[in-house]
């Protein structure tokens, strides 16, 4: 059967009846998309957290830039737009992102009306110098080592690994996204060439957002991006790497070696991992793309020390009370001050609220003569306070104490 469709110039061919009803058929499911992306937008208006996230500002952009529905949606949108505060964060990766939902619900009503990936953020944080340059959900643990953990959703697993630091691991956190999450693994791993190999683990659930950022990084090593920075074969809703260069990529997947245990949340598992991994002993990468290098420096015995104008220390344990006990010397040789405590760490912390020293250098002989002393302590070993590490720091003129003349032989030390 079919039907004549006409314009305003006359008759047009006509359409096969099949068709016309299929178009028809489209309506009820664009106008259910529209309800979804309106209820939406009103909770994350009423929602405080999503006002300073970048998912809905970038979600009201995106929905601006289409090309079917916007005049029904710009009464919400604009609604959605004054509630809108400087924004926080990109993404905080909630199980219910309202934003995405409204997104969703667009795109797959009118899978034509917007660019792809237009409703991906795109802003990177501002590199700091040192590593990890950007910022994120994870915890440093050691900059020499090998393995980099992420635990995608698992936030608990990622506070588990971080408070065992086992050997090996550089640096542990989770993973949210599959666009701003794998662009700051990529740059902060590309940061440090000592990292060798990437442990994928925990859980990586669509949820109601669509992410899907496990899955995402396995595909980002498997096929890499195409032209238009869409990560090939990947699941999630928003695969799109627009803040990294194609040779950050390519560096990024010869530096690594992924070991992907997706969904693995048991500690000891992924704890062996690691050290297994580490004990392969891999060198660090030499085609590292890092534009600056974290300073390694080789430190010596120094050679000359100077006296602290505060004044000096002796210190003994006393086995009979079972206490440090330190007294406090002026430079010239005037006892002003006794500090008892039962630990180095009550004895320093005291010191240091007096004011009784004034120069780094001194207060860590200070503190390194306080810890040997507490395990003299303990283990009733003899202490003998050691002198300060190279010579005193040669002097222009003679230094005059308050209770002896200018020449004497102390005060020319």
């Amino acid at each position: 059967m079919w039907i004549k469709v006409t314009d305003d110039k006359g008759e047009r061919p006509s359409l096969p009846m099949k068709s016309a009803m299929e178009q028809i058929r489209t309506v009820a499911p664009r106008a259910d998309a529209l309800r979804v992306v309106r209820d939406a937008f009103e909770q994350a208006a009423a929602a405080t957290k999503c006002h300073g996230c970048g998912c809905l500002l970038h979600a009201i952009e995106a929905l601006e830039q289409a090309a079917h529905g916007v005049s029904k949606l710009t009464p919400v949108l604009d609604s959605a737009r004054r509630v809108l505060t400087p924004k926080k964060y990109d993404c905080l990766g909630c199980e219910i992102c309202y934003p995405a939902i409204a997104s969703n619900a667009f795109a797959e009503a009118f899978p034509d009306a917007m660019p792809e990936g237009a409703m991906c953020p795109t802003e990177a944080p501002e590199e700091r110098h040192g590593w990890p340059p950007l910022p994120g959900e994870y915890s440093v643990v050691r900059y020499a080592a090998s393995v980099a953990v992420c635990t995608l959703n698992s936030e608990h697993l990622a506070a588990e690994l971080a408070k065992c630091a086992a050997e090996g691991l550089a640096i542990v956190g989770t993973m949210h996204t599959e666009n701003l999450g794998i662009e700051r693994v990529i740059r902060n791993v590309l940061a440090n060439p000592n990292i060798r190999f990437l442990v994928l683990c925990g859980e990586d659930t669509r949820q109601l957002i669509g992410h899907l950022p496990g899955q995402s990084m396995e595909s980002l090593f498997a096929s890499g991006l195409d032209e238009k920075n869409r990560i090939v074969g990947a699941k999630g809703k928003r695969p799109f790497l627009k803040n990294v260069l194609p040779e950050q990529i390519q560096a990024f997947r010869e530096q690594v070696q992924l070991v992907s245990i997706i969904g693995e949340q048991d500690l000891a598992t992924v704890t062996r991992q690691i050290v297994d991994r580490h004990s392969e002993g891999l060198p660090p990468f030499s085609g590292t793309l890092c534009n600056f290098a974290v300073e390694t420096v080789h430190a010596t015995e120094p050679q000359f020390y100077k006296s602290d104008p505060a004044g000096f220390f002796v210190v003994y344990p006393d086995v009979r009370t079972k206490q440090l006990v330190v007294e406090h010397y002026t430079n010239a040789g005037v006892l002003n001050c006794v500090v008892e405590g039962l630990t180095s760490t009550a004895v320093y912390a005291e010191i240091v609220k007096r004011e009784l020293v004034s120069q780094l250098d001194h207060a860590a002989y200070l503190g390194r003569e306080l810890a040997t002393a507490e395990r003299c302590l303990r283990t009733r070993d003899p202490y003998i306070q050691d002198k300060a590490p190279g010579a005193p720091m040669p002097v222009k003129g003679p230094i005059k104490a308050d209770n002896c003349d200018a020449g004497c032989a102390s005060c020319m030390t």
